[in-house]
């Protein structure tokens, strides 16, 4: 076994990878960016490199800097995680030719398999079914375009030269081609590189299903049955689960034999994933190989007893794997829900900025894979996942209600989060069937639902503790400082990062129930308040005891069991700015920190409501800025690669018929 393993990656990943190897008494080597001086896998690590400024492109992709970080340390090996480098055949060969092993599959199986139509032809000709799609090397985009017709759409398209939803764009229809495709084309271009893309007609209403596979040197191969990762948003994996609730023993094993069937016609070494589309009667297709360990690999952990990255490492060694296939057995159920830096109410805009409270939930069944600490800061420069948050249970309704309870517990302040959503879905009826599909954000979850019960029960208690004087401080209001127009009392807080509003009346002729709006909702409540700042709250049809304790920042809100921290909202200038801006629709700011890839109008020219003005990049995603109703362009504030920051003003326009 190796002495020292360096870890090409950052965040969770190598902070996993860094565990594993303590574990196994090897010595890790940690890379890092300008910005990620203070990262938490650089704390974990046993030394650490810089290895360049924060643009990815000048650091974490930078192949001769980390090949150099790794002879100087005397690491023996290169672990890649997932990501930046992971199926990267250039960088696989670098780290062979400088006499490094690298920690994956050989340069070879990762090119063939990398390339995504060259993928859907091997399997196929192996026997796999692929869907219906066009993987040729015609690229233009009115040849694409034809190809789509021929398929009809639906359609997908993909990049050619990488997964994890980079390049990838769901078309409906016809006059959306082409702009969609251009968008494919260059986030594909930025991610690999490479923006050749290929088409697959969609397949509607499916599941995402995976299975892991395992491949040594001696010629052994096997697999650990699937996971399901068919909660996605924009093609990007949420939540994931190990077995998935859909597929039964006959089908796992077909599953099985399809994907192995795919690994050794690669001659696939080490860890990997073979993915699939499975449709509603059953019938699966082949999507993709990806040539590294996946983020979610924690989940297949959990349900078979073993540790991946450990195998990973006992492969890259040279040493068979320790186990056949009549070995593996899948024990319980396992949930894994994904933890990004992003606001689930402002179009899941990516959130930046210091972590002021990081605290994970613990207990029986419960597993926390972060890549961040309280105190910590989160930059636009690189991927919005912060942390995983695992359960495993005996079945799948206990590791259901282990993850519920596990997320109403997790708190995170300072920025924004996709914690609410991830509540709301964990709580959903289709969750609850295990009958989620990978449309199911898009079709069958509404933004209302992620106001969610707790949040609201939380609100009604903040304010019933103010208006009837549990916290006993004289005047509450003088001390909260809310408004009372013409009699109306209001309380704006913030809550994970977003402002939260609950207002009303107090009714004639009672001293305790009230007429409320709750983010938009028409509510009666009844307040009895109790010493030490407890209140009784009565509304909807249910009443809940809770004790709120007014903070120098705000209020602190106990009940069921769970802890709110309501902040006072104050907003910023730049959101001042913005909400001006957007109010006289005349001048548009950045939503987000980040670098202008685009933009699409000049000065003077007239544009429709709607209409795309300028793309920005964030977190290597694309982010467009529309104009909000007609109006002409009558001043741009920036270029293509600008980076700009939130709140700065971009462009400004003036209203059709202004000028009249």
């Amino acid at each position: 076994m190796f002495k020292k393993v360096l870890i090409a990656n950052r965040g969770e990943i190598a902070v996993r990878v860094a565990r594993t190897c303590r574990a196994l008494g090897i010595a890790t080597v940690a890379v890092y960016s300008e910005a990620d001086r203070r990262a938490l896998h650089v704390l974990e690590a046993d030394e650490a490199v810089p290895i360049g400024p924060a643009p990815v492109t000048e650091s974490y992709l930078n192949i001769p800097a980390i090949v150099e970080a790794a002879l100087r340390t005397g690491a023996e090996a290169v672990h890649p995680g997932y990501g930046l480098l992971s199926e990267n055949a250039a960088f696989a060969e670098a780290c062979r030719e400088a006499g490094l092993v690298f920690v994956g599959p050989p340069p070879e199986a990762i090119r063939l398999m990398g390339d995504k139509s060259a993928a859907r032809r091997l399997a196929a000709s192996h026997g796999v079914p692929i869907v219906p799609g066009y993987d040729g090397d015609s690229q233009e985009p009115e040849a694409l375009l034809a190809q789509a017709r021929r398929l009809g759409f639906p359609v997908m398209v993909k990049a050619a030269a990488g997964g994890g939803g980079r390049g990838m764009r769901l078309i409906d229809r016809d006059e959306d081609f082409l702009e969609a495709v251009e968008s494919a084309r260059r986030e594909a271009q930025r991610a690999f590189g490479d923006g050749r893309l290929l088409l697959e007609k969609a397949v509607v209403g499916a599941r995402h299903v995976e299975v892991q596979v395992l491949a040594d040197t001696h010629g052994n191969y096997l697999h650990l049955g699937e996971r399901d990762c068919s909660l996605q948003r924009r093609h990007q994996k949420v939540v994931e689960e190990a077995p998935s609730p859909a597929v039964d023993e006959a089908l796992r094993r077909r599953l099985g034999e399809a994907a192995l069937a795919v690994a050794r016609a690669a001659g696939y070494v080490n860890a990997g994933t073979v993915e699939f589309l499975l449709d509603r009667e059953g019938s699966f297709y082949f999507l993709e190989m990806n040539t590294r360990l996946q983020v979610e690999h924690g989940v297949t952990e959990l349900v078979t007893g073993l540790d991946l990255v450990a195998l990973q490492l006992l492969v890259a060694a040279g040493e068979p794997l320790p186990l056949r296939q009549e070995d593996v057995r899948l024990r319980g159920h396992a949930f894994q829900c994904r933890i990004y830096a992003e606001d689930p109410f402002s179009g899941y805009l990516p959130s930046a900025g210091t972590v002021a409270v990081f605290q994970p939930p613990q207990g029986e069944g419960i597993r926390n894979d972060v890549g961040t600490y309280a105190g910590d800061e989160v930059t636009a420069y690189y991927d919005p996942l912060v942390a995983k948050l695992l359960t495993w249970g005996a079945d799948r309704r206990e590791a259901l209600a282990r993850m519920r309870r596990a997320l109403d517990q997790y708190r995170i302040e300072g920025i924004r989060t996709n914690l609410p959503l991830l509540r709301a879905v964990m709580a959903h009826p289709v969750m609850e069937a295990g009958q989620v599909t990978t449309d199911f954000l898009e079709t069958r979850f509404t933004p209302e639902a992620l106001v969610a019960a707790p949040v609201r029960e939380a609100l009604l208690s903040a304010f019933g503790a103010a208006v009837s004087g549990a916290l006993g401080q004289g005047d509450p209001w003088l001390a909260l400082g809310p408004w009372r127009p013409g009699g109306l009392v209001a309380l704006i807080v913030e809550h994970e990062g977003r402002p939260w509003t609950v207002s009303g009346r107090r009714q004639p002729g009672s001293t305790r129930r009230w007429q409320l709006t709750v983010e938009g909702q028409e509510v009666e409540a009844i307040f009895a308040p109790g010493p030490d700042g407890r209140v009784l709250v009565e509304s909807g049809g249910r009443s809940w005891p809770a004790r709120v304790q007014l903070l120098p920042d705000g209020l602190l809100v106990d009940q069921a069991g769970r802890s709110f921290h309501l902040l006072w909202h104050r907003p910023e200038p730049t959101e001042a700015r913005a909400a001006a801006g957007r109010a006289e629709g005349h001048v548009l700011v950045a939503p987000l920190s980040g670098i202008v890839v685009k933009v699409a109008v000049e000065e003077g020219q007239r544009v429709r409501a709607r209409q795309t003005l300028l793309v920005l990049e964030a977190m290597k995603m694309e982010h467009s800025v529309d104009a909000p109703a007609d109006a002409v362009v009558q001043k741009l504030h920036c270029r293509p690669g600008d980076r700009v920051r939130e709140g700065q003003v971009l462009v400004e326009l003036e209203p059709e018929g202004a000028r009249a």
